[in-house]
């Protein structure tokens, strides 16, 4: 038990935040840095594209319903592989492999906040729209201040969920050997050669406790946006 615990000890540093000191984050860190980088690229995206999906119906929607729908059936570990070899082609030069990975996380990401704020946007009484239009709203700003602010209340478990996901799944970078949390776990393994349960159960550890934290975060800012709101009313 005490040599378990001895050889996350020994590798915590690493295990946390790899060759920082160097100016190349790893680890938990890097795992971080691309779950926020992704996740700041695919929110503001995801809404973007459900609201030109929700106000044009016709062959807007059509096309951004067949992207998304192309994007959610193929398994993630393939759209990392795209664009690991597809985005040096188009800029000419490589790309460091957590900028490509967070692309398409973030990418990968839209797609699902897309489908889950289309939904939402669609669920509320039609009602809303026509009103705010007979009281000189123009489209935009019916989407920015009446709509958008109850969907994302709405939605908000959903959003949490898929940015959990997307968490868990910076954990694919180590096929292209991204130093972020698993792969360094797998170095550390492959070093020592010994106590791989105890490593990969940090590993376990480490990635349950920053998804229930997330998660923990999301429902604390959800009562106090419910008491928030009694308050006003």
């Amino acid at each position: 038990m005490l040599a378990n615990i001895t050889v996350i000890s020994d590798n915590l540093d690493y295990l946390l935040w790899g060759r920082l000191a160097d100016g190349e984050p790893g680890g938990v860190v890097l795992t971080l840095l691309m779950a926020l980088g992704a996740g700041i690229l695919a929110l503001p995206g995801g809404i973007a594209l459900a609201c030109a999906a929700w106000r044009y119906p016709g062959f807007i929607r059509r096309i951004l319903f067949l992207w998304a729908e192309l994007i959610r059936g193929i398994p993630l570990i393939f759209v990392i592989f795209w664009l690991w070899y597809l985005l040096p082609m188009l800029t000419g030069s490589d790309l460091p492999g957590a900028v490509t990975v967070t692309l398409a996380l973030a990418w990968f990401t839209a797609a699902s906040v897309m489908h889950s704020v289309l939904a939402g946007l669609q669920a509320l009484p039609a009602g809303q729209y026509e009103a705010a239009q007979t009281q000189g709203f123009s489209p935009g700003q019916t989407l920015r201040l009446i709509l958008l602010p109850q969907v994302l209340r709405n939605v908000l478990p959903s959003l949490v969920g898929i940015f959990i996901s997307l968490m868990k799944d910076t954990s694919l970078a180590f096929i292209v050997n991204v130093p972020e949390l698993t792969t360094v776990a797998g170095q550390v393994n492959n070093r020592v050669q010994i106590y791989p349960t105890a490593i990969f159960i940090f590993t376990g550890v480490v990635y349950y406790l920053l998804c229930s934290g997330l998660g923990l975060l999301a429902k604390r800012w959800q009562r106090r946006d419910v008491r928030a709101s009694l308050a006003r009313g």
